[in-house]
């Protein structure tokens, strides 16, 4: 793999996994338009270098709600050895137990059947459905509650939902946003809490394909690319859905998702 193809997929990640319009067709689309899947050497290269560019994101989530994490870590702690109960005690176990069943489905489901559904016209489609229903979901959703007084039936349920982004084109940020709107979480707290809840999973799956890490210079500024955009991206999506909505993103997906189908047809 080139510098510049690690720099361009690092781009990509950091972009797309903070934004609810899929990383994973992007990590995969991309290669395809370009060609780069023609060569054994990058699609050897590849192999496990997607899961390295969302450590760069993870790392970029860590650092960002890295006070929040401690005072999850603590609250969660003190919660059950001192009793004391706090939000952040209650979160973090919400958060743990939210994490255990999504986690569970999605490595199996992805064991399984992931490689068969890594297709373009699957990630086409996957892209224009979930688009579609986020945008109904966002405009008809009332905000009800915030990210302090979440229920543990909305964080189990938005961490359930987790499972189906092991299709390609669902979107983890995506669909744990859609499901948080569904639930009554306003914007801002339904993408921290998705934020927050990719943590353990992201960190889990990077443990699980470290033997498939190809060390070279690309690949660490993969990692490098993807934790400054991841950075960026994070700051500036809290900020605009304060005010702003997902109507832009559910378009995007929509657009790209009939792109993709109708060139899967050409070639």
């Amino acid at each position: 793999m080139t510098i510049l193809q690690a720099i361009i997929l690092g781009i990509v990640q950091g972009l797309t996994e903070l934004l609810p319009i899929s990383s994973s067709a992007h990590l995969n689309i991309i290669p395809w338009v370009l060609g780069w899947t023609k060569s054994q050497e990058f699609l050897t290269a590849f192999e496990g270098f997607d899961v390295a560019l969302h450590f760069g994101t993870l790392l970029a989530i860590a650092i960002f709600f890295f006070k929040d994490w401690i005072n999850l870590i603590k609250g969660g702690f003190n919660q059950v050895v001192k009793k004391e109960k706090t939000t952040e005690g209650r979160m973090f176990w919400y958060i743990v137990l939210a994490t255990i069943p999504g986690g569970a489905i999605g490595f199996l489901l992805d064991h399984f059947v992931g490689d068969a559904l890594e297709k373009p016209i699957i990630i086409g489609i996957a892209l224009a459905v979930m688009g579609v229903i986020l945008y109904i979901v966002d405009k008809n959703a009332k905000a009800n509650t915030d990210y302090e007084h979440m229920s543990l039936k909305q964080t189990f349920l938005i961490g359930l939902s987790q499972a189906l982004a092991f299709i390609p084109g669902v979107s983890r940020s995506g669909v744990t946003m859609t499901t948080g709107r569904m639930m009554g979480v306003d914007r801002e707290s339904t993408a921290k809490y998705s934020f927050l809840l990719s943590t353990p999973i992201v960190f889990a799956a990077t443990i699980y394909k470290f033997k498939d890490f190809v060390f070279s210079v690309s690949f660490f500024i993969g990692i490098v690319i993807s934790f400054l955009v991841g950075i960026f991206v994070i700051k500036f999506l809290l900020e605009y859905l304060k005010k702003g909505s997902f109507k832009g993103f559910a378009i995007y997906r929509v657009v790209v998702g009939i792109a993709i189908i109708v060139l899967s047809f050409v070639r």
